[in-house]
């Protein structure tokens, strides 16, 4: 649109200054012949760059610049199109960079030879048109090649009709004077389109970054949702497994009863933890002492095993990544000490320090005595690992550690704040 409003200013420009060099001029003279000469070569001229710049391809091989910013093909890419036969750019643009100087020297010699006549000075608005466009559409070299081409014209045609000394300096003045705007001009499109460039560069990454955003989202949600199925659908087998082997023997019908009602609430809480992590576990989160306070009870109750939740300093709010991670490490804990030491207590302390939460799950370990032939029935909830654990820290930028000394097996888990 832009460039279709400068054409029709150039058009009208052209019509004005043709006629009023042409009726002023007294006909018949070689003036007028000189000027009309002019005039049309500059139109020839005019017309084709029109063609040139309006419609790509009109003038055969000689393609019209792309007035879009440009981008940059990787090596590679450049490399695919040479070997796939696509014409490259730089041909293209050796031919436009021949084309368009020449057609603007035309009309900057035409115009200014016969400018400094006699009733023609209008006609250095052609020139001072086609400077401009040097300065803006060229290269600094070939802008300031075709400003000196029209100022050699002004000198020439000066000297030819003994013009007065403002002809002489004055229009050479101009012409450089267009030429700076014509820089100007350019330097100024040359900032536009980069800004375009950078803003959909940074609209892409905006948008990558959302991309990015979502994926990292799903999965994490889909971590957390495996491992609560992984928990809770490994104790229910357990559970299960346990009850058949019970009613295989006979006899047993209390204890089966038991056990099947126990499945019934770990059938219930996984579902509700799915609930939860499908909603992020954000606003629904229980605070982190609440939460081990319930999984700790949950093991008194499955493992009849004794288990002290100790917090050594007032609870401040934590993100609910860092708290799903503290929770699920305990549960791990806890796993591994009714697989490895059943029916032993265990200590869980939870300290919050300047930069960090310590949590510290500790029990003794099982001597060869305290096997019964009621272990083979304990049921234990299928556990995350304690690799998979360590993952789920780093994720959040913590640590764990594990460590056996003096009878007792302890686990070590730090988040920071």
């Amino acid at each position: 649109m832009l460039r279709a409003i400068s054409w029709l200013v150039r058009v009208i420009a052209f019509v004005l200054i043709g006629l009023y060099s042409l009726v002023f001029v007294p006909a018949g003279s070689a003036s007028s012949v000189l000027v009309a000469t002019a005039y049309a070569l500059s139109g020839a001229a005019l017309a084709a760059w029109a063609c040139w710049d309006l419609k790509p391809g009109a003038l055969g091989r000689w393609a019209a610049p792309d007035s879009r910013p440009r981008r940059h093909k990787p090596h590679s890419a450049g490399a695919q199109d040479a070997a796939a036969g696509a014409p490259a750019s730089e041909p293209a643009d050796s031919r436009r960079a021949a084309l368009l100087p020449i057609l603007l020297s035309v009309i900057t010699a035409a115009s200014g030879l016969t400018s400094a006549g006699p009733h023609s000075s209008t006609l250095i608005g052609l020139a001072i048109m086609a400077v401009v466009a040097a300065g803006s559409e060229t290269s600094v070299r070939t802008g300031w090649v075709v400003a000196a081409v029209g100022v050699l014209a002004v000198q020439i045609g000066a000297l030819t009709y003994g013009a007065d000394r403002g002809v002489f300096l004055g229009y050479p003045l101009v012409l450089v004077v267009a030429l700076l705007a014509g820089h100007n001009r350019r330097a100024y499109r040359v900032r536009a389109e980069q800004a375009a460039l950078m803003l959909e560069q940074a609209e892409q990454l905006r948008a990558q970054q959302r991309l990015t955003a979502v994926l990292d989202e799903r999965t994490r949600l889909a971590r957390e949702i495996h491992d609560v199925l992984a928990h809770s659908l490994g104790a229910l087998g357990i559970q299960i497994q346990a009850a058949r082997a019970l009613v295989a023997q006979g006899g047993q019908e209390a204890r089966v009863d038991d056990m099947l009602a126990r499945a019934q609430r770990m059938a219930a809480d996984g579902l509700t933890e799915t609930r939860r992590a499908v909603h992020a576990l954000r606003a629904d989160s229980a605070p982190l002492a609440q939460a081990l306070e319930a999984i700790a009870e949950n093991h008194r109750q499955q493992h009849r095993a004794p288990v002290r939740v100790a917090i050594t300093s007032p609870e401040p709010e934590l993100p609910p990544e860092q708290n799903v991670q503290l929770v699920r490490t305990a549960q791990e804990a806890l796993t591994n000490a009714a697989k490895h030491a059943p029916h032993q207590p265990v200590d869980i302390t939870l300290g919050y320090e300047d930069h960090q939460v310590t949590m510290t799950v500790s029990n003794p370990l099982r001597s060869c005595a305290d096997e019964s032939a009621e272990a083979q029935f304990t049921t234990l909830d299928g556990g995350y690992g304690l690799t998979g654990i360590r993952e789920r820290l780093l994720l959040v930028g913590g640590q764990l550690e594990t460590d056996v000394r003096d009878g007792h097996w302890t686990l070590t888990a730090r988040v920071p704040r």
